[in-house]
């Protein structure tokens, strides 16, 4: 049967009944003859609106020409010229309001599978053993990058590439920031994704040095006044959990997403041959509905719980990727939607034993243009669980703020940074990402990163 051009090809997945019950990842991305199909549909436009959609610039193009071509290697060092992380983006980038947004084809039909297409081009390089160009020629300039992240990786990579010697310094054991405690292990693999992309990155020439708090181990005035840097980017990310301020917060089984996902991702909880301790919970509500309230609730299904997303706005609103939430939905989590907590319900041991929420409607539009969730009066009631999960975003953490002379933040206590270069206001000193904007995606912290490798090397060149 003739392929319908208008159409993507679609993806294999694991069955949600099947994939409920374990951490395998839920996409199992395109075969050869699958990516060459769906490569196919792209018209290989001359001002291609993608590029300019894609945060990073990545040359939607060219690099799914080479596809068609089989060559991969092509296809890999075209990525790479904009990507450092291009397995990863692949899995988690919301495309859909990116690059395949105002993807031509999307126009009549739907959109080229670019997220699938970049996935395939990485997955398949690193069968083939095929990695990033090391640049043999050093400048003799010295950069500390702080935070492993998207942000971090990204411009250690960029600053690689143009000679610069380049070391990370990274809080936790792990090198990896989000990509390795905040995302689950159904959507992005760790061993098989995250550290070879890492080691990538390595192989570009970065050293990375873990369990290094920045602020308490060294302070950034130590990195540039005695230990020899010549310039700091700080990458370190937004890992400080909002709470809502309702009674009973403080109960035993009121959790962070933060902490939960950090729990069972970076600290395997969810393996049998590890002894990280997570609860066991019967019926959880998870408060929010961003991407990591979808992952905390997911994993709290496949931990064997019953799931239920609190959410104070309609479906229509659900900042989640619409594919998470569908995963969810066919997952067996249930959706509570025009609905807020009020109060955290406890046993007589301090224990969770429900939520009281009261139902929501719309009102009028806010600064933002949504809606604004208004109280229906007298709609209280209460849903009986023994956990709850809050989902409500995060912050930077004070410390190297509050211990680097003249580095200004804002009232969000985010890092006050140029855009365009990641300039703050401490000669010497750049930043990007959820440290500057507050929680965000992977691929926006990876242009801050670039944008701050940018800002770096038009720096150093001018001294």
């Amino acid at each position: 049967m003739a392929q319908d051009m208008w159409k993507k090809v679609a993806v294999a997945e694991q069955e949600p009944e099947v994939r409920a019950k374990n951490f395998e990842e839920v996409c199992l991305g395109y075969t050869k003859e699958e990516a060459m199909a769906e490569a196919a549909r792209c018209f290989n436009c001359k001002n291609a609106k993608c590029i300019k959609g894609c945060p990073v610039s990545i040359n939607i193009p060219a690099f799914i020409q080479e596809i068609l071509k089989d060559d991969i290697e092509g296809a890999s060092d075209v990525i790479a010229q904009s990507s450092s992380l291009p397995a990863v983006c692949g899995r988690v980038c919301p495309q859909e309001t990116q690059c395949e947004g105002v993807c031509i084809r999307g126009n009549r039909g739907e959109a080229v599978s670019i997220g699938k297409l970049e996935r395939y081009v990485a997955d398949t390089a690193r069968k083939m053993g095929i990695k990033p160009k090391a640049n043999p020629n050093k400048n003799g300039k010295k950069v500390a990058v702080i935070g492993s992240g998207p942000a971090g990786l990204s411009c250690a990579g960029d600053l690689a590439k143009l000679g610069y010697e380049v070391t990370i310094f990274e809080a936790l054991h792990e090198p990896g920031g989000v990509l390795i405690y905040g995302i689950p292990e159904f959507r992005l693999p760790k061993d098989e994704v995250v550290l070879p992309e890492i080691q990538n990155v390595i192989d570009l020439g970065v050293k990375i040095e873990t369990d290094v708090i920045i602020g308490k181990t060294v302070t950034i005035d130590e990195l540039l006044e005695e230990e020899g840097f010549d310039a700091v980017f700080i990458g370190s990310g937004a890992g400080l959990p909002m709470f809502m301020g309702i009674p009973g917060e403080n109960a035993n089984g009121v959790f962070s997403a933060n902490e939960y996902l950090t729990r069972n991702n970076l600290m395997k909880a969810f393996r049998d041959d590890y002894h990280t301790p997570i609860i066991k919970s019967k019926k959880v509500c998870i408060v929010g509905g961003g991407n990591v309230a979808m992952d905390a609730a997911r994993t709290a299904l496949r931990l064997g719980a019953e799931v239920h997303v609190i959410y104070r706005r309609s479906e229509a609103e659900l900042p989640a990727r619409a594919e998470e939430v569908h995963h969810a939905k066919q997952e067996g989590i249930i959706f509570d939607i025009l609905t807020n907590p009020v109060e955290i319900l406890e046993d007589e041991k301090g224990w969770v034993k429900g939520m009281k929420v009261i139902r929501m409607e719309l009102g009028e539009p806010d600064a933002s243009g949504r809606r604004r969730p208004v109280e229906v009066k007298g709609s209280e009631f209460v849903i009986d669980c023994d956990t709850v999960i809050m989902s409500l975003g995060t912050s930077p953490n004070p410390l190297i703020a509050r211990t680097t002379e003249g580095l200004d933040i804002n009232k969000w206590k985010c890092i006050e940074a140029d855009e365009k270069t990641g300039q703050t206001s401490r000669k010497g000193v750049f930043a990007g990402g959820d440290a500057v904007t507050g929680a965000a995606t992977v691929i926006l912290a990876m242009e801050a990163g670039r944008a701050g490798a940018r800002g770096i090397h038009e720096y150093l060149s001018e001294k």
